[in-house]
């Protein structure tokens, strides 16, 4: 039996993107690697609730922006006041695509990943 663990997003600037989770999402850090010659930090954060972290890594050497395809592929978190939570993002200027119909919404991080909110259970 396999379980989920973490998943992974690169980032440009680790401090604005951990800033933005932490705003955004309420993510907090849960742990560091950063490589003795400076090439990389990777940093896990958790929402303090699950086993599952989001992992982000910054690497010294690439300086090009990062290719995001079509954006199809995304976290979704699950919001207990879904209403607050869209009214934060709505403010904070985040929010990238709504779709009403379905009940949820899409986030887009500094780098331009898109992380779905959905309403909790």
């Amino acid at each position: 039996m396999l379980t989920f663990n973490h998943f992974n997003f690169n980032v440009a600037d680790l401090a604005r993107s951990i800033q933005f989770y932490r705003d955004a999402l309420g993510l907090e850090e849960a742990r560091r690697k950063e490589a003795e010659d400076g090439s990389f930090v990777i940093v896990f954060l958790e929402d303090g609730r699950t086993d599952f972290r989001l992992e982000l890594t910054w690497l010294r050497d690439h300086p090009q922006k990062y290719d995001l395809g079509e954006c199809e592929f995304h976290l979704a978190l699950a919001a207990e006041d879904y209403e607050a939570a869209h009214q934060k993002h709505a403010g904070m200027g985040c929010i990238c695509f709504e779709n009403p119909a379905m009940g949820i919404y899409f986030i887009s991080d500094p780098d331009g990943y898109w992380i779905e909110i959905i309403p909790g259970r």
